[in-house]
C-alpha cells in the first residue's frame, strides 16, 4: 500500500494557518526521504517537541515520525477513521522505524513478533487533506524484546496513543531469540523510558 503525502495543487488548497503549514512543511520532508516504492518512509525530525514536551535535545532519545494519510476507504459508517485502520497506521509507521525496506548492506532487524498492543482511542480522525504524524519511540528494551509507544497526531489535537511489545523470534526453531548489538543500537537513539 502506497501512502503519499499530498503535494502540488492539493496541498496548497490544503487549507491556512500554522497547522497546515506545519503539516506541509512535515509532508515536504517525508517526499525528500521518500524510498523508491513512493512511500514516505519518513523524516526523523529530531527537534520537535512530543506530547510531554521534551525534545532529543534534552538528552532523551528522539521519536521517529512517519506520515499517514487519511484516506476514503479508511473510514467507517460514522465517517471517521475505522479503529483497525488506526492499527494499521500504527503498522506502517513501525514497518518504517524497523528500516525492514532499507537496502541489504544497510542495519535491519530480525524476525519479531507482537506480543501485545495497547491502545487508546483519544478521539476520532476524520477525513482530512493534511496527513497525521504517527510518532514512534522507545520505552523499554530487554534481552529479547522491546516496547514501542505511539502517538497519532497533528499540531492541534492527539487521536490515538499506544503501546506495541515487540519479541525477537527466530522462524526456523520456532523460539525467542535475543536482539543482537545493532537492533539494540537502533533502538537506544529512540529510547524515551516511560513515567
Amino acid at each position: 500500500m502506497t501512502r503519499r503525502p499530498p503535494g502540488g495543487a492539493a496541498a496548497g488548497a490544503a487549507g491556512a494557518g500554522p497547522d497546515a503549514d506545519r503539516s506541509r512543511r512535515l509532508a515536504q520532508s517525508g517526499a525528500d526521504n521518500a524510498d523508491e516504492g513512493g512511500r514516505s518512509t519518513v523524516a526523523q525530525v529530531a527537534t520537535e517537541t512530543g506530547t510531554d514536551g521534551r525534545t532529543a535535545a534534552d538528552g532523551h532519545g528522539q521519536r521517529h515520525v512517519h506520515l499517514a494519510q487519511v484516506r476514503f476507504a479508511d473510514l467507517d459508517p460514522l465517517n471517521h477513521v475505522n479503529n483497525v485502520r488506526m492499527l494499521t497506521y500504527l503498522e506502517d509507521a513501525r514497518v518504517a522505524f524497523l528500516r525492514w525496506d532499507v537496502d541489504p548492506e544497510g542495519a535491519r532487524f530480525g524476525g519479531l513478533v507482537v506480543a501485545r498492543h495497547e491502545v487508546d482511542y483519544v478521539r476520532p480522525l476524520q477525513l482530512r487533506r493534511e496527513p497525521v504524524r504517527v510518532e514512534t519511540w522507545v520505552t523499554e528494551v530487554k534481552n529479547a524484546s522491546f516496547t514501542l509507544a505511539y502517538e497519532i497526531r497533528d499540531d492541534r489535537r492527539l487521536y490515538l496513543r499506544a503501546t506495541s511489545v515487540l519479541v525477537g523470534f527466530d522462524p526456523e526453531t520456532q523460539r525467542v531469540r535475543r536482539l543482537d548489538d545493532a537492533e539494540r543500537e537502533h533502538l537506544a537513539g529512540y529510547l524515551r523510558p516511560a513515567g
